[in-house]
């Protein structure tokens, strides 16, 4: 087994007066110099984050499954013209939009390939807490979320082998279905519990709802600062991975918003499956490019996961700012106004979703 060291050199006349100077877990120590075991210090503290943050996020998104009804799941996933063009968006708009950003700033095959990695990878669980947040479609939100991780496995490699074709061979990427697997598992069983809860105990859900909505913006924001203390890539990379990185999130939640108005969805279901496109599974993309590439490789790009987590972040607060504001100040019974025009969106829509009608917009 070929273990790492850490080698320190100590001054040899201080070593002559006090031989005790050469510390007690010393692998080596010949009176001049001292070899020590490698600090596993942060390693230690990565796993210890990272299983405080899976049991945080554990009980966000059962408290995000709090605020699910049954009947309106279920609706979505028998009637899903809602998912499909969440799919539409996630599998459609974004790899497409990694692929001419990367065209447009010339950037090198290795780097264009992370952006298209991250492009092609499914909606992140914050999208789910922001879009609570916004008053967005939670049963939509929810059911976007696990089909596009569920579809990933499927989806990603065929995306990646259409889009990188021009700058590498899809089969060096390295699709790690565990942790697809593993992130699908995460999500659908404490939100299943969630229903659940939500469905026996209405009263005792709005609680947990309102508590697990406050944790999960400061699990947001705790990834984002433990993200960016533990990365080991550079920081120092091109400007162009910089711009793209504040373009690409801005451009998902754009582009998924209007292709859900012109589909004839809700304003609601419009912010959701704006939400949904935009936030992406970050984690993911950076496991994959660990596993892809070698180090020389990974300190040109692989920074660029974390830029991205903190503009999709930046851009999701200030569209909360921007609704909650307007919710604020312009809806003058504005929840009247838009209740009357959700209704007509989805009567409207309604020939094209096989005559189905949310409840909540009767």
């Amino acid at each position: 087994m070929q273990t790492n060291f850490l080698s320190q050199q100590f001054n040899a006349g201080f070593l002559a007066e006090n031989f005790t100077a050469c510390p007690a877990n010393a692998t080596i120590c010949d009176g001049t110099s001292c070899v020590l075991p490698e600090d596993t210090f942060n390693q230690t503290l990565s796993v210890v984050l990272s299983t405080v943050l899976t049991i945080m996020l554990a009980l966000v998104m059962f408290s995000m499954g709090c605020n699910v009804e049954i009947k309106n799941f279920l609706g979505h996933i028998k009637r899903p013209w809602g998912i499909f063009v969440g799919f539409l968006c996630q599998f459609g708009i974004m790899p497409l939009t990694a692929f001419l950003l990367s065209l447009a700033f010339n950037i090198l095959p290795i780097q264009a390939v992370v952006v298209l990695i991250m492009g092609c990878c499914p909606g992140g669980t914050a999208s789910n807490v922001i879009a609570y947040w916004v008053d967005g479609d939670m049963d939509l939100s929810i059911s976007m979320t696990t089909c596009s991780t569920l579809f990933a496995m499927g989806m990603m490699p065929l995306c990646l082998f259409i889009y990188t074709k021009m700058w590498t061979d899809s089969d060096a990427i390295v699709l790690p279905y565990d942790s697809i697997g593993l992130s699908l598992v995460a999500l659908v069983v404490p939100v299943s519990f969630g229903i659940f809860v939500n469905h026996k105990w209405p009263t005792k859900a709005k609680i947990i709802l309102k508590v697990g909505s406050i944790v999960g913006a400061v699990l947001i924001v705790l990834i984002a600062v433990v993200g960016g203390i533990l990365y080991k890539g550079s920081w120092v990379i091109t400007p162009k991975l910089w711009i793209i990185g504040t373009i690409f999130p801005a451009a998902g939640y754009t582009l998924g918003f209007f292709l859900a108005r012109i589909a004839g969805l809700s304003w609601h279901r419009c912010r959701t499956v704006s939400l949904e496109t935009g936030m992406q599974n970050t984690q993911l993309c950076s496991t994959i490019v660990q596993l892809s590439f070698t180090p020389e490789q990974l300190e040109l790009m692989f920074t660029f996961p974390l830029i991205y987590s903190i503009f999709q972040l930046l851009f999701a607060l200030i569209i909360l700012g921007g609704y909650r504001l307007y919710r604020r100040y312009c809806m003058k019974t504005n929840t009247d106004v838009e209740k009357t025009a959700e209704k007509e969106d989805s009567k409207s829509s309604a020939e094209i979703n096989g005559g189905f009608v949310s409840d909540e917009m009767k």
